[in-house]
Order: structure tokens, then sequence, then C-alpha cells
């Protein structure tokens, strides 16, 4: 009997070391904290609790106004590098060449981003001289001949004419995507393209000949 009451107590003993050497439960992703969510452009930061932050993130379902977004901005970004490649033969302000550059390194991966959504999303990317009546900040065949046309300060004063028209035009479109789309995305970049042009235009309306 006591041999039968030691190999009991023994694996007792075992059962309850196991018990004790097991890892501790993980962690739990579970907060209370609230969260700051950023605002859309012109808008101020919101403070949302936990279950409202839950339901806040954006869709990634596309909708009609993200793929009008895209295909118009694609169109908007190549007019913005035909007028940026004439820069570096054309302008005299080193400043000028300098925003050209900027503009064209940003907005060529841009195009190609945007190119790339269309296709996931089972859209076609718009031919390269697609048309573009009424698209905001747009210039015109025959403002690009005469900027095509001109150099020395002529060219630098309509150049960042014409661009901070363009800037323009391209943040009111994203202003309308954000209100309007539906796919994050899109929205993280049309928020970008508001920012960054916002920036842009200020940095042209300094250098501004006289």
């Amino acid at each position: 009997m006591r041999v039968a009451l030691i190999v009991v107590a023994g694996v007792l003993a075992l059962t309850v070391a196991a018990c004790t050497d097991s890892p501790a439960p993980a962690p739990r992703a579970d907060s209370t904290a609230p969260v700051l969510a950023p605002g859309r452009p012109g808008e101020a930061a919101k403070t949302l609790s936990p279950s409202e932050a839950a339901v806040a993130v954006p869709t990634q379902t596309a909708n009609a106004a993200d793929v009008t977004y895209v295909k118009d901005m694609i169109v908007h970004h190549r007019q913005a590098l035909d007028m940026a490649v004439l820069a570096p033969t054309r302008a005299e302000s080193a400043q000028v060449k300098g925003i050209a550059s900027r503009i064209k390194d940003a907005q060529g991966p841009e195009i190609q981003f945007m190119t790339d959504w269309l296709t996931e999303q089972g859209q076609s990317a718009p031919e390269h001289h697609a048309a573009h009546q009424g698209m905001a900040g747009m210039a015109t065949p025959e403002q690009m001949e005469r900027l095509k046309a001109a150099s020395g300060k002529d060219f630098d004063r309509m150049f960042l004419t014409l661009m901070i028209a363009h800037h323009q035009g391209a943040i009111q479109m994203s202003e309308t995507v954000l209100r309007d789309g539906a796919h994050m995305r899109i929205e993280e970049l049309a928020a970008d393209v508001s920012v960054t042009q916002m920036a842009e235009i200020r940095r042209m309306q300094a250098m501004m000949p006289a």
C-alpha cells in the first residue's frame, strides 16, 4: 500500500511540475487606449475609441470615383512630365530646372503605381494622348506649343504659371476622390498628392520671375 501511495504521489508531483513549467499565455492585443486618426486635408485629427477605430478603416473595394480619379490622374501626370522634360534645355533658372526634376522623379513612379492598380482592378490605363477636355488644371494644346517654343525667363514664367495651375487641378481632383472614393490605397495616394503638390505650389510661387 505504501509503495502504491509513493507512486501516485510521484506522478502527481511530475504533473504539477509540468504544469508549472508550461509557458505563460501570450499577451493579448486588446486595448482600451484611444486611437488618433489623422483628418483629411484641411480637417483636424480625431480621437477614436478602439471600437470606433475598428470600423473606421477604409474598405479595399474600389468604386467608380476611385477608377475615374486614377485614370484621369494618369493623363494629368503625363502632361506634367511633358512639361517637366522641357526644362533642362529651355529654362534659365536653376530653381525651375530643380522643381521640374522633382516633379518628373515623383510623378513617373506614381503613374506606374496607378497603372498597376488599374490592372489589379481589371481596368486598362488610358492612351498616352487621351482626351482631357475639362480636366482641372490641364494646359491646352496651344499653351503647350507656346511653352515648347519659349526659352529663358519667358519659359520660366510660363512653366511656373502652367504648372501651378496644373497642381491646383490635381489637388481639386484629389479632394473629390477623398470625399467620394472607397479604396484605401487611392485615398493614401490622393492625400499624398494634395500635400506634396501644395508644397510645390508654394515653392513655385516664390521663384516666379518679376
